[in-house]
Order: structure tokens, then sequence, then C-alpha cells
């Protein structure tokens, strides 16, 4: 499954169907599913999107699949649909990495702007942690000399301390200085920092 969606996991058919023809009114894709236990036993650590989670539901309730979700290591945003009296587990579970929560009755487009707003959330996780991967791997083709170059090199240190303070020549400093910039893909000491400080 690669296209991002709203997983709407909830054990009411009915409600089930209603937020599936609402979503696609928005041009959400969506895949229903039964129960909680139906979700976990199917969910892959891959899936983009969000899950939009009926906190109240027969066998395992929402807060307890949102739990072993989090066990899992599950990325995807979660929504949680609470009606009143549940508000206080919902918050809880805001406490503990929920995404949102939206109380019954809801305004079926504040829903939806709610999932948007989430399916585009795990777009830009995605999106930095595929570039901290770049960089990690960029990172990696570093030698251990080049590595010590570089880090003098965001230190703000010029050539020539940089050549004093590992005792070798200056243009081997330079030809050190050049491979970290071609291998780190960046024109200058500026852009490199910006790139690590991103990583962080």
């Amino acid at each position: 499954m690669t296209q991002a969606c709203a997983h709407i996991i909830d054990d009411d058919e009915a409600i089930r169907d209603a937020l599936q023809w609402l979503f696609k009114t928005r041009g959400v894709a969506t895949r229903l599913w039964p129960s909680a236990e139906a979700f976990l036993e199917a969910w892959q650590t891959d899936w983009p999107g969000c899950i939009v989670l009926d906190i109240r539901m027969d066998g395992m309730s929402g807060l307890e699949c949102f739990e072993a979700l989090l066990t899992r290591g599950n990325r995807l945003p979660v929504i949680f649909v609470t009606g009143h009296g549940d508000v206080p587990m919902a918050v809880a579970a805001l406490k503990k990495g929920a995404y949102h929560f939206i109380e019954k009755p809801f305004n079926d487009n504040d829903l939806v702007d709610l999932v948007e707003q989430a399916i585009a959330h795990d777009d830009e996780n995605r999106q930095a942690a595929a570039d901290r991967g770049t960089v990690e791997a960029r990172l990696a083709t570093l030698t251990a000399r080049e590595r010590e170059v570089m880090d003098l090199i965001l230190e703000g240190k010029f050539n020539k301390v940089i050549a004093d303070e590992l005792a070798i020549s200056m243009r081997t400093v330079e030809a050190h200085r050049s491979r970290v910039f071609d291998k780190m893909k960046v024109r200058s000491a500026v852009e490199l920092a910006q790139m690590l400080t991103a990583l962080r």
C-alpha cells in the first residue's frame, strides 16, 4: 500500500460507510476496518496516511489499539473519535503522542480537514526521515580523516589552522575539503552546516 489513506477503525458498519463516503467527496482515500484486532493483524510499518480510531468498540478498545500501536513503533498520526465522556481519555492519549481527537457529534468538514492535515503531517515526517537517511548515508562515505577535517571546517577554522592542528599540508587540507564537499553534495561550509543542523 503506497497511496496515503485514512484507515477508519470502527465496529459500526454504518459509521464506517458514512465516513468512507464523506472522505470520498473530498478525494481522501480510505480503508475500512471492523475492529482494532483486524487492523493490528494487517498493520504494516510503512503504510502512509493516518488512522481514524473510535475510542469505544466491542473487543479491543481504541485506546488499547493505540497502546498496541505505540509498542510497535507506529508513526501514523492517530485521530480519536470520542463521545463526550471519553474526552479525558482522549486527552491522555494526546499526551502519549496521538495526533488529535474529535468529539461526537462532529462537523463533517472539521473531521475531513483534520484528516487532511494528519496525512500532510505524515508526509512531512516521512520526507524528513528520508532526508535524514540521505545525509547519514553521505556521512558514512567519509573517511576518518575527512570527518576530522569536516569537524574543523564546521568550527569555522581556516585551511591553514586546520593544517597546523592536524600536522598536514595546506594542499592536503584543500583536497580533503574538496572531497568532503563532493561526498556531502554541498558547495560551501555554510551549506554543510545547514545540512547537519537539520539532521540534528
